[in-house]
């Protein structure tokens, strides 16, 4: 995996400031019993294509929420657009992702009580 430049890393940080705000006007940032955040944004190369990975907590169906967010896809990319076409040449095409490292840290912590409490009866 290559490092990211500069100009990947800017327009990154544009997409993803731009993108938390329009989530806010959207409502987007409440969906389903929980809260959806932006956890990161990477882009392509060659600036085409953005990667956006949704943080949800308390989610119900994270499966669906995504596919709400696809559905909305034209319309939040649309305003995205509005919005940094004097930054911009072309606006990327967003691809929505579920973020789910948390889950992963959660998993790892839970391992590591087990593992920790599994020791402790060991030494008595």
């Amino acid at each position: 995996m290559q490092q990211e430049t500069k100009r990947q890393k800017q327009v990154a940080g544009l997409i993803n400031e731009e993108l938390n705000d329009i989530f806010r006007r959207m409502s987007l940032t409440m969906m389903d019993g929980g809260m959806i955040s932006i956890a990161s944004v990477t882009i392509t190369p060659d600036l085409f294509q953005a990667r956006i990975y949704l943080s949800m907590f308390q989610v119900k169906n994270a499966a669906a929420v995504l596919a709400q967010f696809e559905e909305k896809n034209k319309e939040i990319r649309k305003e995205l657009g509005t919005r940094v076409r004097h930054q911009l040449r072309s606006i990327p095409e967003l691809t929505f992702f579920i973020d789910d490292t948390l889950d992963h840290v959660f998993k790892m912590e839970e391992l590591f009580e087990k593992i920790k409490k599994e020791d402790e009866g060991k030494k008595s």
